[in-house]
């Protein structure tokens, strides 16, 4: 199994420059995979670099969790081959499988009636590693997770978020090439959360761990990512930096607060001349209306705000808004026939509406 060292200078959140030369760690190409009519996989192609952590998005029903079980190879696809380094994964399940770890059902990849530890040398013996050898490493994640007082507790009696910390754990407990991981913050709390991107870069960046991770939590996506690859109607429609696929939709959007209601007159001219959105009256004596509005340059704010002075009008605010990855994923899914409802959820998934842009002074 070929598995280049790679080390990089990446801090949490940044890009980490390429590996020269390196066999991928994941290398796709032309898989497709069809149910009946239905294609589910439609001819995707992708390269996952060693070191590397990989954000896999998209809509629910896009074929993302399809992909990712045939790049495991627990679905056989209908055209097209994967490969885990240099081992074919459907030619050869047994080796690929000693380089692979993967969460893809929450807590229901652990065994309940084992401890928490037992779980772990488990997992870890399933790749031939003694206990023993990796006992350091078992200590370490346990102590990351807050799961140390509960080493020796039956999972089946811990809450559902320490079940999840628990498969999590069983998923890092070997040291394997590549981690696949899906919704792997799904009932974390924040702590724990934040616990996991710095063990997930710290894996990538110490130990050149590959990791690829499914995930409707767009903070850890873009906390933690090198690249995401956004995947539609089983296509891959996106495939960048977290900084190119944002930068692709970082318009000139502001939020406008006035002081006093504007009349008629004046929002039907913002409405039509500027194509205005997002209204939200004062909420009482003294407070401003707002709207959010997206121009083509700084000469269109300043001809919109002429046009609020001139009705008599005072603006209180002038805010810029900045495009995160929410946005970008938005706008790629909606441009390729999405609805903005649909993806809208699959974006915020069981995490509830986000911000969909960040606040920034212009």
């Amino acid at each position: 199994m070929s598995q280049p060292s790679t080390t990089t200078d990446r801090g949490e959140g940044g890009e980490s420059p390429p590996t020269a030369d390196a066999t991928p760690a994941v290398s796709v190409r032309n898989l497709t995979k069809r149910y009946g009519d239905l294609v589910a996989v439609d001819d995707v192609s992708l390269d996952v670099e060693p070191g590397t952590v990989v954000g896999l998005l998209g809509p629910n029903g896009a074929g993302k969790t399809t992909l990712i079980k045939s790049m495991l190879g627990l679905v056989v696809p209908s055209t097209g081959t994967v490969h885990i380094g240099d081992v074919d994964v459907h030619a050869d399940p047994a080796t690929a499988y000693r380089h692979v770890g993967a969460m893809l059902e929450g807590a229901r990849n652990v065994y309940w009636r084992l401890t928490v530890r037992e779980n772990l040398n488990f997992f870890a013996g399933l790749s031939g590693q003694s206990p023993k050898d990796v006992r350091d490493r078992h200590d370490r994640l346990l102590e990351q997770f807050g799961l140390t007082d509960k080493a020796d507790v039956a999972v089946n009696d811990l809450s559902r978020g320490m079940k999840q910390k628990v498969a999590l754990a069983c998923t890092l407990s070997r040291d394997v090439d590549v981690a696949f991981l899906d919704e792997p913050t799904l009932g974390l709390d924040v702590e724990s959360s934040v616990d996991l991107r710095r063990e997930l870069r710290r894996l990538a960046d110490d130990e050149a761990m590959t990791v690829v991770l499914s995930s409707h939590d767009m903070d850890v996506i873009e906390a933690v990512c090198d690249r995401v690859v956004i995947v539609n109607e089983g296509r891959v429609v996106a495939d960048d930096t977290v900084d190119d696929l944002v930068g692709l939709f970082r318009t000139q959007s502001y939020r406008i607060a006035l002081a006093g209601e504007p009349s008629a007159s004046l929002r039907e001219r913002l409405d039509s001349a500027y194509d205005v959105t997002g209204w939200q009256p004062a909420n009482g004596p003294g407070e401003t209306v707002t709207f959010e509005v997206t121009l083509a340059d700084g000469s269109e704010l300043h001809a919109l705000l002429g046009d609020v002075l001139d009705a008599g009008c005072v603006v209180h605010d002038v805010t810029s808004l900045e495009p995160d990855l929410e946005d970008a994923f938005l706008g790629l899914t909606e441009r390729r026939g999405e609805s903005g409802a649909a993806a809208g959820a699959a974006a915020n998934g069981e995490h509830g509406a986000t911000e969909s842009r960040r606040e920034r002074e212009p």
